[in-house]
């Protein structure tokens, strides 16, 4: 008997050159199509006219391709996203388990701020986990700072995958958009500062609270007057200023229904005041049969600012620091539908000045640097630290670095734009000024 083995033959030299081509072709389509039009009609030109017109006409397209700046710059685009894509489906060829055979499809690449953003569907029998677990291979093959997986709640095949190529925290401070606004409306989003996308970050407060905790010199009080200069310039809403110091706001004091120092007792009457607004409030809701306070119904939103809570909840007087906080918690609890928003601020986020009881009915909680991993966890919830968010990681040269956290979602890293003192005085100047004629106009109406 005769046994005969059946072996696969290597591949001959021309099946190697064949796939090589093949596989160029097919990396570089994009730079061979573009490169394809100039030479393709430069040797037409040749054939027909001579070597002298071919060259220049060959000259002419690259140059009609090139000097025009809008032609210029969607070249440019062109050739940075057919790079994008080849370095990705190498990345993909290289990363780890199923990904290596069954990569995403690529649907589009845009250019952010910091880097790029891929659109990518995924192959059949693969997930976002798998994407999520092959993060830091793909950022090593691509050399870049970090890649991050966003996916669809809507499609689960459908994902970002975000490619930070710079910190966008680095550099110079960056200024606030709310330097060159000349009005805001508080039903609309404040912005507050920059994520890691270099995406700018929002928060919309009303029916909803705020609370905000950090070290000092973390950039809270910059982040504050960011909140309260975005109210401030809307004439419409009431401000209640509460200063434990009696400085940080003071800018402000000219824009607020009233202004409370650090007297405790004085601090109480006016939470009482607000408390008394409030109930006011829900009778005329049930009074127009409606649930709660909406845009464009006349209704004013009651904004009431905190700053060094810790004074207020922790004070010497046991008996009226548990008044107060006893009418915050209500104020915060209930407030909400009613129109009134709560902004609180401490420099010493803990459990005794931040119960979570308390905590919890803020639905923002903006944490910057903190000392230790239970303080940030006091700001922005228990867990969050031993899940990688933990504002004590920043560091502290990152002034205005904290992480935000909207109920329901996860924490967003973020840096929040720069208002110097002479930047917030100006800002408070405009807000006066918007206040005084809005005042004139209620008075020459009658209302």
């Amino acid at each position: 008997m005769v046994r005969q083995t059946s072996t696969k033959g290597a591949p001959s030299f021309s099946e190697l050159i064949a796939e090589m081509v093949i596989h160029l072709i097919t990396v570089w389509r994009v730079e061979l199509f573009m490169l394809a039009i100039p030479v393709g009609l430069g040797s037409w030109v040749y054939l027909r006219a001579g070597l002298l017109r071919g060259i220049l006409c060959v000259t002419l397209v690259v140059l009609l391709g090139v000097l025009p700046p809008s032609l210029r710059h969607e070249l440019a685009r062109i050739l940075h996203r057919s790079s994008v894509r080849r370095h990705l489906d190498i990345a993909f060829e290289n990363s780890p388990g199923i990904l290596s055979e069954r990569p995403p499809a690529i649907s589009k690449v845009i250019r952010s701020n910091v880097g790029d953003k891929v659109a990518l569907t995924l192959a059949h029998g693969t997930s976002i986990d798998d994407m999520v677990k092959a993060e830091s291979v793909i950022a090593s093959s691509l050399r870049v700072r970090d890649v991050q997986v966003i996916g669809d709640s809507s499609r689960k095949n459908q994902l970002t995958l975000s490619i930070i190529r710079r910190d966008p925290f680095e550099g110079a401070s960056l200024p606030s958009p709310m330097l060159t606004t000349l009005r805001m409306s508080a039903w609309d989003p404040i912005p507050v500062g920059i994520d890691e996308q270099g995406d700018v970050v929002t928060i919309c407060l009303p029916e909803n609270n705020l609370l905000i905790g950090g070290l000092p010199n973390s950039g809270k009080s910059v982040s504050l007057s960011q909140i309260v200069g975005g109210f401030a310039l809307d004439p419409t809403v009431d401000l209640w200023l509460f200063d434990g110091k009696l400085v940080e706001l003071a800018s402000w004091r000219s824009c607020a229904r009233r202004f409370v120092g650090p007297d405790i007792e004085l601090a109480i009457s006016v939470l009482e005041e607000i408390q008394a607004e409030m109930a006011a409030r829900y009778e005329t809701l049930l009074a127009n049969k409606v649930r709660k306070v909406c845009q464009g119904d006349g209704l004013s939103l009651h904004v009431v600012v905190i700053d060094e809570l810790a004074l207020y909840v922790a004070g010497v007087d046991k008996k009226l620091a548990s008044r107060f906080a006893e009418l915050l918690r209500d104020l915060v609890a209930r407030g909400r539908a009613a129109g009134v928003i709560v902004v609180a601020a401490t420099q010493k986020p803990s459990i005794d000045i931040v119960p979570s009881s308390l905590r919890d009915l803020f639905g923002f909680r903006w944490a910057l640097r903190c000392a230790t991993r239970e303080a940030s966890d006091t700001v922005l919830g228990s867990g969050w630290a031993s899940q990688g968010y933990s504002a004590a990681d920043i560091d502290a040269a990152g002034r205005g670095v904290g992480l935000l956290l909207y109920e329901g979602g996860v924490p967003v890293r973020l840096r929040s734009f720069y208002l110097s003192d002479s930047d917030v005085e100006a800002i408070s100047m405009r807000a006066i000024e918007l206040r005084n004629n809005y005042s004139h106009s209620l008075k020459e109406s009658g209302q």
